[in-house]
């Protein structure tokens, strides 16, 4: 049945306004709730149930826990009314099935607003099981005895009457009635004059005698084994929550056609206990196990902790083993589900029926679509954004603008921290400060010694969990903006120098994570820890530490995961540093060009420290050599060379590769002997080899520094080695060459490198070679490709790659073709070489203005080789063809 929003009506004095109550569908919930309940109806249906068996693990209670405002109450409450058939729900809601046992419904709201207590919650229960209009006798004679000592001279229907929650039970009048009926009829057994007046002294006695004895007049009720102990037990709150045994052993002795199942929704469970003090927690947790034939429906903040082993003690029934359907991993119904956040679709549906004029939409759709985004699904979000939306409208007489919803409410903050202790509080903010975090991450920048407060913190809902993560928690987004945006009117909110005090021992917290990464090889690990330190770095003006160790060992091993975080405007160490690994990172998705223009820019801040600078400046002079620039290359190698430290070496092969374009291969082999592995020296000479037309000493090579570089850890490397592999075996045998071809597309799976991949598409153009009629067209897009990225070095190797499929089809069209457009990626020496080895290949002569390569054995017996090369790919074509 729809509802007006009361508060919405009394907030306006325009009656034009239609002002709903929405509710959330809630389908999947109702759907476990309706599982739960066959499920739980046909075990107590069962002819092995036995309702006085204490030793059989617990398989009754099913649990919805989400952050506050997600909809929980609202979702108790629409269940309590289906089940009791006071509305339909939600259309969506499927219909109840059929039963074997009648429920009894009863719902109760355990806040501290609600001001339930234990012994209303007792009496709840009984009031709900007087509708089946029958005595309880085991528990009715409990009762009163608990009636007597605990409330000497007041009438059990007066009680009744004056409590606000209890009062709305339309039985509290029959439930006199029928306990004065049981306790007749156990005056009437043991002899005793009229009714039982009062259950101390001898009429105690002459009860408890009876049952014990088990007389023929109170057989029935002698078979509760345990009634005499808690008849004679004190009758407190202790005892008066071992009374639940005895209401489930009465239920239990209800013939079949009038058997009943008890469901119970117990709300807002989370102010049941603070997780210290479980005092009222483990009698309810009591009333629940001893009650197997009820269902209970918990809902609240904070998912159900009686799982845990280690609450042995504190809780009567702890572990897997006594609630194996509350643990982790549980996949049938009753369970623990959490209830997640609303689609937008469902946001959508809501803001659109929530407030309404001449039948339409009072929010107009942009925003609607702005709340939506800033509620992450949060149903409190948008009911609070529904309010300042009508106090706007009211105020100003028109529709608010948009942009008055990019807005953070106060109000999610203070129902965030409404149930958390101090400490917890702390940790809360302190987490904000981090996309993710781990129980030690989150002390750490709390500032604590402790991990208690922080391990209290992931259990709560508002913290998702990611266990294949490097530090598996996150806070919801929306809260995390909410806390660090609005968090101005808690008594122990943080000034801006408690907030950098606290950044900067995160900063520090993640530091140490960095070593830990850098000792396990770990890069998932590294990039996180890049992430979260430049971000915190470059908010809170820190130095930049261990930040710049991490920079360099993020770009040593050529795998460039974006790191997406935005540098913002270059006035800080740590903006620069950021703007710098974006700069280097995105060379593998954008114009050389582009990335030379960012360098320039960082460089010409001066904010980066010395040894940090020569990160810029070495990938500057990597970008020049892409583009062709190589004087200006050449100049930013050097003084990186010259300045020693880690990038020396690369910058030493890098003046290496720039010998190479120009043919002086003697050189290359000499310099080539001074770099060890961290210079990569296999790969150069790898490099060195093919354009000797020395495959076999090539793909050797080449072999190695995969080798090496896998060995070391550095998939980049690894990945960029097989490449050039796959590159160079294409020049030979074919069927081998398809293999390492397959095997570099495997590892560049692991590394996005943009001059790799495209080697590897010019690898298998020389693989076809001679077979392929379209070669040539699917090299010109190769070569589109390569000048996208401005990969000057990747055009003329396919370039190179036609003229070799030219020269083995002997094609003269093709092959002057393929040199003529070879010849425009020749600037003076630079790629010389290339067009030299094309002549090689067709046993022709080059252009005499050409400048000519120092071929380590000379131009003769290289030109033997390529044509050598070339031979063989024909031989190879013959015997494949038919």
């Amino acid at each position: 049945m729809t509802q007006s929003d009361l508060r919405a009506l009394f907030r306006s004095n325009n009656r034009d306004l239609t002002a709903e109550e929405v509710f959330a569908d809630r389908e999947d919930e109702w759907d476990a709730i309706v599982r739960s309940m066959v499920e739980h109806a046909e075990a107590v249906c069962d002819p092995g149930f036995d309702v006085e068996d204490f030793e059989a693990p617990r398989r009754n209670t099913l649990v919805f826990y989400g952050v506050g405002g997600i909809g929980k109450s609202a979702l108790s409450r629409h269940s309590a009314a289906k089940l009791a058939g006071a509305d339909d729900g939600p259309t969506q809601w499927r219909s109840l099935p059929e039963l074997p046992l009648r429920l009894l419904p009863v719902r109760i709201d355990l806040s501290r607003q609600a001001g339930v207590d234990f012994e209303d919650l007792m009496l709840a229960i009984r009031l709900t099981a007087a509708q089946l209009g029958r005595p309880m006798p085991a528990f009715d004679l409990a009762l009163r005895r608990w009636w007597e000592k605990n409330h000497p001279g007041q009438s059990l229907n007066d009680h009744l009457r004056g409590s606000r929650f209890l009062s709305r039970f339309a039985e509290s009048g029959s439930l006199s009635a029928q306990m004065q009926s049981a306790l007749s009829d156990v005056a009437q057994a043991v002899m005793l004059p009229g009714t039982i007046g009062s259950l101390v002294g001898q009429g105690l006695r002459g009860v408890v005698a009876a049952l014990r004895e088990h007389r023929r007049e109170v057989r029935a009720l002698a078979g509760c084994a345990r009634l005499a102990d808690l008849l004679e037990a004190e009758p407190d709150l202790e005892t008066l929550s071992y009374y639940a045994h005895l209401l489930a052993w009465d239920l239990a002795q209800l013939p079949a056609g009038k058997a009943a199942m008890p469901v119970i929704l117990l709300d807002t469970f989370e102010d049941v206990g603070d997780r210290t003090h479980r005092e009222l927690e483990k009698l309810i947790q009591r009333v629940v196990w001893l009650m197997p034939n009820a269902l209970f429906v918990v809902t609240g903040r904070n998912r159900l902790q009686w799982d845990d082993a280690g609450l042995e003690g504190q809780l009567d029934w702890a572990g897997p083993r006594a609630w194996p359907l509350l643990a982790p991993g549980a996949s049938e119904d009753p369970r623990q589900h959490r209830v997640g956040y609303l689609s937008a679709q469902d946001c959508e549906s809501y803001l659109c029926r929530r407030l309404r004029r001449e039948d339409r939409p009072l929010m107009a759709e942009r925003t609607r679509q702005l709340v939506i985004a800033h509620s992450h699904g949060l149903p409190l979000y948008l009911d609070l954004a529904v309010m300042r939306f009508l106090d706007l409208y009211q105020q100003h007489g028109r529709q608010p603008d948009a942009e008055e919803f990019n807005y953070d409410f106060p109000a999610l903050v203070a129902r965030t921290f409404r149930d958390l202790t101090g400490e917890e509080r702390q940790i809360l903010r302190a987490v904000t400060l981090l996309d993710a975090f781990s129980v030690e991450l989150a002390t750490a920048a709390a500032g604590y010694e402790r991990d208690a407060p922080a391990l209290q913190l992931i259990d709560r809902p508002f913290i998702d969990t990611d266990p294949g993560a490097p530090w598996p928690y996150h806070l919801h987004d929306l809260l995390r903006e909410a806390i660090r945006g609005a968090d101005e009117t808690s008594e122990d909110r943080w000034s801006d120098a408690d907030w950098r005090r606290a950044a900067q021992r995160a900063f520090n917290a993640i530091g140490l994570e960095h070593e830990r990464s850098r000792r396990a090889h770990d890069r998932r690990l590294l990039i996180a820890c890049l992430r979260q330190g430049l971000r915190l770095a470059r908010d809170f003006q820190l130095e930049l530490g261990w930040l710049v160790e991490a920079a360099f060992s993020y770009v040593e091993d050529s795998v460039w995961e974006p790191l997406n975080t935005d540098p913002g405007r270059l006035d800080s160490p740590a903006a620069v540093l950021t703007a710098t690994l974006h700069a280097i990172t995105s060379r593998q998705r954008t114009h050389r060009g582009h990335v030379t223009d960012l360098l320039e820019e960082i460089l010409g801040t001066g904010l980066l420290p010395s040894h940090a600078e020569k990160l810029a400046l070495y990938h500057l002079a990597e970008a020049q050599r892409d583009l062709g620039h190589l004087p200006e290359s050449m100049d930013g190698m050097r003084r990186v060379a010259g300045a020693g430290g880690r990038l020396a070496p690369r910058a030493a092969r890098g003046l290496i590769h720039l010998s190479r374009r120009l043919g002086e291969f003697p050189q290359v082999l000499q310099a080539a002997d001074g770099l060890g592995p961290d210079g990569r020296k296999q790969r150069v000479l790898g490099d060195l080899w093919w354009t000797q037309g020395d495959i076999a000493n090539a793909c050797t090579s080449y072999a190695r520094a995969r080798e090496e570089a896998t060995g070391e850890g550095h998939h980049g490397e690894a990945a960029l080695s097989q490449a050039c592999l796959a590159f160079a075996a294409a020049f030979q045998d074919r069927e081998r060459a398809q293999g390492q071809i397959d095997r570099a597309h495997t590892m560049l799976q692991r590394a996005d490198i943009r001059w790799a991949a495209i080697q590897v598409d010019i690898a298998q153009l020389l693989r076809d070679a001679g077979s392929d009629p379209a070669l040539p067209e699917r090299a010109e897009r190769v070569i589109e490709e390569a000048r996208a990225s401005g990969l000057t070095s990747s055009v003329a190797y396919a370039r190179l790659a036609v003229c070799f499929h030219g020269a083995v089809l002997d094609d003269p069209v093709v092959i002057d073709a393929a040199c003529e457009a070879l010849s425009a990626c020749v600037r003076g020496a630079e790629f010389a070489y290339l067009q030299e080895i094309a002549h090689f290949m067709t046993g022709t002569q080059p252009p005499a203005q050409l400048p000519r390569a120092q071929w380590i054995d000379g131009p003769d017996r290289t030109a033997r080789r390529w044509t050598s090369l070339v031979s063989d790919r024909r031989r190879q074509i013959a015997v494949t063809q038919p």
